[in-house]
């Protein structure tokens, strides 16, 4: 359904508006990740879904990404690094929801209707990132 009102910006638009110079290579690790993954993903999961693209290529421009305001990186506290997509719509903005990693299978999901709790800081103190992990069991695990 195509409405007036929705604007629709190709792969390639989205990555030149965040300031990121197009490559081919850029260009499919960005339209995999905004194909394959809903939510939160790491480098191993990329990898698997690209798996004749070096890893030092990913992991750069995975970064680039994150530097860019086109992804939000979450540290979760598992040691591995995980990254969730920004709205396409405002890739400018801060991430502005709550993370929920599962302490029993490890999983950590976004929680979009969850949003971040104000937090005034004293006088001096200047924010430069939010992020918010909740920890806990998820609804599949207390199920169990």
């Amino acid at each position: 359904m195509n409405n007036a009102n929705t604007k629709t910006i190709s792969d390639e638009q989205t990555l030149r508006g965040a300031g990121v110079r197009v490559t081919a290579v850029r260009l499919m690790i960005w339209r995999t990740i905004h194909r394959e993954f809903s939510g939160i993903f790491n480098l191993a999961e990329l990898e698997q879904k690209l798996p004749t693209v070096d890893k030092s290529t990913l992991f750069r421009t995975l970064g680039l990404l994150s530097e860019n305001h086109l992804l939000d990186t979450i540290d979760d506290g598992s040691g591995s690094q995980k990254y969730c997509i920004r709205n396409p719509e405002d890739p400018q903005s801060e991430m502005k929801h709550v993370h929920f990693n599962c302490r029993i299978c490890h999983q950590t999901v976004c929680l979009t209707e969850v949003t971040l709790p104000e937090v005034t800081l004293p006088s001096g103190y200047t924010v430069e990132d939010t992020e918010y992990v909740v920890k806990g069991v998820c609804p599949k695990c207390a199920g169990k």
